[in-house]
């Protein structure tokens, strides 16, 4: 099935609205199943479902449900292949209105959809060598050691109170001292002893020593991230980039999506903090606005400098970490995941190019 009388228009924001028919005879030939998938639904005495005849259910329900299925039905087989034959790179969900329909008349529709924009990218590669020539010594002070040490003990402190108020409660072990809940719990002397019930550590001195090393190497990951962030935002600043609003919203319901689960994970539900913080989710979508249009840019610039030097992940790798994902998220959407997967490895491999050309 295909659609005649195509015209495409180049609008603003990187979009396109195509205007198309399908014929009559090709439009009709959509019918009977649409007919048969309908019936299906409709309880009839006399009838099996699925078996209702199509006078009858034109009866029931009336002829413009039918075409409206059928125009659904033939506008989603015509899509595909008018991208395909315009060259029509587009991203979203289209937005389709019917322009002319009737029984036994062709199908008249426009589809109006956000296309993949063009980036102009400014020179990513000096921008990188520019970032990467900085070097900065990281080193972890003896205050943040000390600082990270207060923050376990006092957590631990706030664990072994806890557990002990919980016996209190508990009438056999019942003392004089229940309910003195205003107490504050000592700190843990922090000996061998105590560093052994926190993990696998040999002694006090090893304990130190492990917890500099992971602290150390937290402070480079943040660091290596940092210039990462500066080198795509020196990208986006010397880039030419249209942004289709649909790749903003995209952006916007990840970032609620994400929120929401962070709320979730605190045990607050995610209605009540609105009301408790006296904003709505539009809101909050308007606050995260210009967050949201820089990841937009992030993004469309990491995608263009994988095509440019065409960077790809390994198949393998990307189903390798689908499967953990859907393993994990028993509820996610298998091609979502895949989705999300492949731009998460594939962001991950333009970053270290570009720390590898910075570093040349």
């Amino acid at each position: 099935m295909s659609a005649v009388n195509v015209e495409v228009k180049s609008l603003e924001n990187a979009e396109v609205e195509i205007k198309a028919e399908i014929p009559a005879e090709e439009f009709e030939q959509y019918r009977d199943q649409v007919v048969r998938r309908l019936s299906v639904n409709i309880e009839m005495p006399g009838f099996r479902k699925g078996n209702v005849p199509e006078k009858i259910l034109v009866q029931k329900i009336g002829e413009m449900p039918i075409l409206e299925e059928m125009a659904e039905t033939a506008i989603s087989h015509a899509y595909p292949k008018i991208l395909m034959e315009h060259k029509i790179d587009a991203i979203g969900r289209p937005e389709v209105n019917i322009t002319k329909i009737a029984k036994g008349s062709s199908l008249g529709f426009s589809i109006k959809t956000a296309v993949m924009p063009e980036v102009k990218l400014s020179d990513y590669k000096a921008a990188a060598r520019e970032e990467m020539a900085k070097k900065e010594e990281i080193k972890l002070e003896e205050k943040e050691m000390e600082e990270a040490i207060a923050d376990i003990r006092k957590q631990r402190a706030h664990v072994i109170t806890g557990n002990e108020q919980e016996k209190a409660r508990n009438p056999v072990n019942a003392s004089k001292e229940e309910g003195d809940e205003s107490k504050k719990p000592a700190l843990p002397e922090l000996n061998d002893e105590f560093v052994k019930t926190l993990g696998d550590f040999k002694g006090v001195e090893d304990f130190k020593a492990k917890l500099h090393e992971n602290m150390l190497k937290e402070k480079e990951t943040k660091a290596a991230q940092k210039k990462r962030m500066v080198i795509i935002e020196k990208v986006i600043a010397g880039s030419d980039i249209a942004l289709p609003a649909v790749i903003v919203e995209s952006e916007l319901d990840k970032m609620m999506a994400q929120f929401q689960g962070d709320i979730a994970r605190m045990g607050l539900k995610f209605d009540e903090y609105l009301k408790y913080i006296k904003k709505t989710k539009d809101d909050l979508r308007k606050e995260w606005l210009p967050d949201a249009r820089a990841r937009a840019k992030a993004q469309l610039i990491l995608h263009k400098i994988a095509t440019e030097e065409k960077i790809t992940v390994p198949e393998e790798e990307i189903e390798k970490e689908v499967k953990k994902l859907v393993e994990y998220y028993k509820d996610a959407s298998p091609e979502r995941a895949r989705d999300y997967v492949a731009t998460v490895l594939t962001n991950e491999a333009v970053f270290k190019f570009l720390e590898k050309e910075g570093s040349a």
